[in-house]
């Protein structure tokens, strides 16, 4: 099967130009199958296996999403399989995706926003490394991954825009407001090391990771006294949300978000509807 799985992930790696993330997670997922299989014949898979396999995951608590995720890479593996006549047939057509539970996107208000923007210090390279990396968070809504990803040549300074690549690779362009733009150029007026292509570096001067940036947000969330659960992705979803609150429509924050499918987007109309609810009930006599 390890064959297999080899082909797979190059077809991953080379015509579907993959996420490092997604090969990353496939390849763990396809080594779990394995390791249930043992050494027994692919071509005796059926959709009996792979339920045992999901109930397996099951017994060991894992998450609905992990076990979605689980499901999504056999189903992309054994149709890989069976459109490159490896199978005749393809057995997990028969299983069905786990339905996951709903949830709503954390997010800060503005007030909260405002107050994490402004606790960095400025008076050194560090703090105002993490003012433009807040400040570029909430400005583009890219995801962590996309910031940490940001070389010198991203940014257009002059045009107000960065080129961020996103999932599978694929490149967009973004706009980014003055604030967030004035914060990058302080900083890097201030960076000691000139000559490296990343926009933001760590203490030793190499790019930072997402979990450096993980590890900033929890520093200064707690300087703020900010009593929620906050995620860097929380400043993406307050990007959204704010952007909708004010009137933007949901096909702009779409392409701002490099979502691919629009119902990804939609759960911020959830988010607003909530909210807007939540003033009627409280302001309205007859609510």
């Amino acid at each position: 099967m390890q064959r297999y799985i080899d082909k797979f992930i190059n077809y991953l790696k080379i015509e579907k130009n993959a996420a490092d993330h997604t090969i990353t997670s496939y390849s763990r997922d396809l080594r779990d199958f394995r390791s249930f299989l043992g050494e027994g014949d692919i071509a005796k898979v059926d959709h009996l296996a792979i339920r045992r396999f999901l109930a397996q995951a099951r017994s060991r608590n894992l998450s609905k999403r992990t076990m979605a995720r689980q499901l999504s890479a056999l189903r992309t593996f054994f149709r890989f399989l069976t459109r490159e006549g490896y199978l005749k047939a393809n057995p997990i057509a028969a299983v069905s995706t786990p339905k996951l539970d709903k949830y709503l996107p954390v997010f800060l208000d503005v007030n909260k926003i405002l107050r994490l923007l402004g606790s960095p210090a400025a008076d050194s390279e560090e703090g105002l490394r993490d003012r433009a990396i807040l400040e570029t968070l909430y400005s583009t809504g890219i995801r962590v991954s996309e910031l940490v990803g940001l070389d010198y040549g991203s940014v257009d300074f002059i045009s107000g825009v960065v080129k961020v690549r996103g999932k599978g690779r694929k490149e967009r362009m973004v706009p980014i407001g003055d604030s967030a733009i004035s914060a990058i150029r302080q900083y890097l007026d201030a960076r000691i090391k000139k000559d490296e292509d990343a926009v933001f570096l760590n203490r030793f001067g190499s790019r930072l990771t997402d979990r450096g940036i993980r590890r900033l947000l929890d520093k200064y969330i707690k300087k703020c006294s900010i009593d929620q659960k906050v995620s860097p992705h929380s400043l993406r979803h307050s990007f959204a949300t704010h952007l909708l609150d004010r009137g933007a429509d949901l096909r702009s924050v779409q392409e701002l978000l490099g979502h691919v499918n629009l119902s990804t987007t939609q759960i911020y109309t959830h988010v607003t509807a909530d909210r807007l609810k939540s003033v009627y009930d409280k302001a309205h006599p007859r609510a």
